[in-house]
């Protein structure tokens, strides 16, 4: 058989699978670029200024969080509503603010808590509370953030994006963006 030969119909949960992996590498993408951006704005920030570690990271998390937004916006959720720009913008700093909590209180943990500093474990805590943060944003962004128009997402229930379940609240007990009320016109 060639590779571009189909082998038949791919079961429902597959091709959301094979969905949420594309979504999931595209983010990566700009989240790899935007560990490197947080972790270079830190070490320079570190070495140049005499601020304390924790304040250098937050200065860091804040210049790759709006880094990431512009890569989220343009690359990975190119194709989600942008109707709603304000609300989006609002979310993505709330949630985001969340992530900075997250990735620099293990930080600040590590640092003031246990009295692990230093250059090598301020990058390492660093690290682990930006993987720690990640979970939280990937789960946010792509459930609150940036909402799928209708039509580009595969319905809860109706793996043949049925319009009969266009809007139906009960698809959405196990995928929270299943029913988005704001981008989806209501049941006729």
């Amino acid at each position: 058989m060639r590779p571009t030969e189909s082998r038949g119909p791919r079961p429902p949960g597959r091709g959301r699978l094979s969905a949420l992996a594309r979504e999931f590498a595209k983010f990566g993408t700009v989240g790899g670029l935007g560990i490197f951006v947080n972790l270079g704005v830190f070490n320079v920030c570190r070495g140049a200024t005499g601020l304390p570690v924790v304040r250098c990271s937050v200065v860091a998390t804040a210049v790759a969080i709006a880094f990431n937004y512009l890569g989220l916006r343009h690359f990975t959720y190119r194709e989600r509503d942008k109707g709603h720009r304000s609300r989006e913008i609002a979310l993505f700093a709330a949630f985001s603010g969340i992530g900075l909590v997250i990735e620099n209180g293990v930080l600040y943990i590590a640092t003031y808590g246990f009295g692990w500093n230093g250059a090598l474990l301020g990058n390492l805590f660093k690290f682990l509370g930006i993987g720690a943060a990640t979970l939280f944003r990937f789960w946010s962004y792509r459930a609150w953030v940036f909402r799928a128009l209708p039509g580009h997402a595969v319905r809860h229930g109706s793996p043949h994006g049925d319009p009969s379940n266009h809007g139906d609240p009960s698809n959405s007990t196990s995928n929270p963006a299943a029913y988005q009320p704001e981008t989806t016109a209501p049941p006729p």
